[in-house]
C-alpha cells in the first residue's frame, strides 16, 4: 500500500489561496520532484478544475512558461489524476481518473493500487481524508508571507489534535521552507 501525502503552499497563517505563494523556478521544481516520486495526484473537483484550466494548455506549448513550469506541466500530463467529486462526471484531461462512491473505500483502494504513493493537492479534501484517518504524510511548502485571508488550511476542524514527526525541513533560497511530516505512532 501507498502513502498519502498531503502537499500544498501554505503562507505563515495558514492561507493555502494558491495566489499567495511564491511561483517561481525553485518552487516549481521542488513540486515536480514531489510528484516525481509520487505514482499518482488526488485532487477534489475545485482544483482539478483550476489545474485542468491552465496546465494541459502549457504541456501544449500554447501559453508562454519558463522551463521549470514547462516541465512541471508535462510531467503532470503524463501522471494518472485521480479525482472526487460528487457533482462531475467527465474528467477529459489526459490519464485523469473519477474517485466515486464511498470516499474511505476509493481512497483506501487507490492506496492499494499505487505502491510509490499518492500526492494529494486539495485543502478540503486533505481535512475530509484526514478526518478519515487516511492520511500519511505531510510536504508542507510554508511561503514567507502573512496574506490575512483565507481561504486557511484545516478551517472545517479535525476531531482532534494530529501528533506529526518531523522527517526534514529545508530552506530555499526564496525564503519558503519545505516542511515534510509524517504521522507520529
Amino acid at each position: 500500500m501507498g502513502l498519502l501525502t498531503f502537499s500544498i503552499n501554505v503562507t505563515l497563517d495558514g492561507c493555502v489561496d494558491h495566489q499567495e505563494g511564491i511561483a517561481d523556478d525553485e518552487t516549481h521544481a521542488f513540486f515536480t520532484r514531489l510528484m516525481d516520486a509520487c505514482g499518482a495526484m488526488l485532487w477534489g473537483r475545485v482544483t482539478y478544475e483550476m489545474m485542468e484550466n491552465y496546465w494541459p494548455a502549457v504541456a501544449r506549448g500554447d501559453t508562454a512558461a519558463p522551463p521549470a513550469m514547462r516541465e512541471w506541466a508535462r510531467k503532470l500530463e503524463a501522471k494518472p489524476k485521480y479525482v472526487v467529486s460528487s457533482t462531475r462526471q467527465d474528467f477529459p484531461w489526459t490519464n485523469s481518473y473519477h474517485v466515486a462512491g464511498d470516499l474511505s473505500a476509493g481512497v483506501r483502494r487507490l492506496k492499494d493500487a499505487t505502491p510509490d504513493g499518492v500526492l494529494l493537492g486539495s485543502g478540503k479534501l486533505a481535512a475530509a481524508l484526514d478526518r478519515l484517518d487516511l492520511v500519511d504524510e505531510y510536504r508542507f511548502l510554508v511561503h514567507p508571507r502573512i496574506a490575512g485571508h483565507g481561504p486557511t488550511l484545516y478551517a472545517g476542524g479535525l476531531p482532534g489534535t494530529r501528533r506529526l514527526a518531523l522527517v526534514s525541513a529545508t530552506p530555499l533560497r526564496n525564503g519558503a521552507v519545505a516542511m515534510h511530516y509524517r504521522r507520529a505512532p
